[in-house]
């Protein structure tokens, strides 16, 4: 079964091709412009104050918008130059997660779990 993201990451494979740019897109070079555009995506919210954050004005909607979607482009290709699928990856990260942070224990809390012992 082809999902959404694996449509996606053949739409970058053939982008990337037609414009002879899978030279550029190593793993590092995929990594470093990934977390280029998480910055880009953190600045449309580093002077808000948390109320101005919850309620976007549509031109700052319309920016944040703009760097997700980078930051998504950048983090499909990357993945699937290193082969790895997200869809999987993130299922598996949150089965971890919801063994380490049980919800009687961390309701409401911000504090870190230790690592899980296998």
């Amino acid at each position: 079964m082809t999902t959404e993201l694996d449509r996606l990451a053949a739409r970058l494979r053939e982008f990337a091709r037609a414009r002879d740019w899978e030279q550029f897109h190593t793993p590092k070079n995929l990594a470093m412009a990934l977390a280029g555009e998480v910055g880009e995506l953190v600045a449309e919210f580093q002077w808000l104050t948390p109320a101005q954050a919850d309620d976007l004005d549509p031109e700052t909607l319309a920016r944040v918008r703009a760097e997700l979607g980078d930051v998504l482009l950048y983090l499909v290709r990357l993945a699937d130059t290193v082969g790895v699928d997200l869809s999987e990856a993130a299922n598996a990260k949150l089965e971890e997660n919801e063994r380490r942070y049980d919800p009687a224990s961390y309701c409401g809390s911000t504090r870190k779990a230790p690592p899980l012992t296998s």
